[in-house]
């Protein structure tokens, strides 16, 4: 059965349209074009109400590390914030996956993705990321065939670790402040 939509109906108006079941009315009838036009209206505004919430949140908040890695200065100043607290690793690994996934060529794709896993996943890196033993293991299994998505899992875990532990303290830093003044001045 299809779906019905309607404007805003006011409860009498549709409680006079029970109760006067025998006389045939339509709610083109109930509702004039006037009070169409403002139903319109106030979905119109309201709508764009939402949108400036959604501008106001991300004001107080400050942007998301998609923003962030979107912007070439934005990622030049996270990633030596990384570096001074010691965790630049991850900020790498995650560059390091997006650069493997872009890869076009299938014969150079196994020689990427074992370098990938001796740099950042093997037990004795010297930039080993924090993922669980298990992602690890399955990502070693993968190895003997890699293909583009052999690293999802661990990118999302490391990605995740820096949205929720690094990002809100970089928001937080001089660093950006600075680049956010910098950037706000014309």
């Amino acid at each position: 059965m299809p779906k019905l939509l309607f404007s805003k109906i006011r409860i009498y108006e549709f409680k006079d349209l029970i109760r006067n079941k025998k006389q045939p009315m339509t709610l083109d009838v109930l509702l004039s074009r006037k009070k169409q036009k403002n139903n319109i209206k106030c979905v119109l505004v309201q709508k764009n109400t939402e949108i400036s919430h959604y501008q106001q949140d991300r004001l107080t908040h400050g942007p998301k590390l998609a923003d962030l890695l979107e912007n070439r200065d934005y990622l030049a100043a996270f990633r030596s914030f990384l570096q001074s607290e010691f965790s630049v690793e991850n900020i790498e690994f995650w560059l390091a996956c997006r650069e493997y996934k872009r890869m076009t060529s299938f014969g150079r794709l196994s020689n990427k993705a074992a370098d990938i896993y001796k740099e950042f996943l093997h037990p004795m890196a010297q930039k080993e990321v924090n993922i669980d033993h298990h992602t690890r293991e399955k990502i070693k299994r993968s190895l003997v065939n890699p293909d583009l998505t052999c690293f999802d899992e661990a990118e999302m875990h490391i990605y995740r670790l820096m949205e929720k532990d690094s990002c809100p303290r970089f928001l937080k830093s001089e660093a950006y402040q600075n680049l956010r003044n910098k950037a706000r001045k014309p």
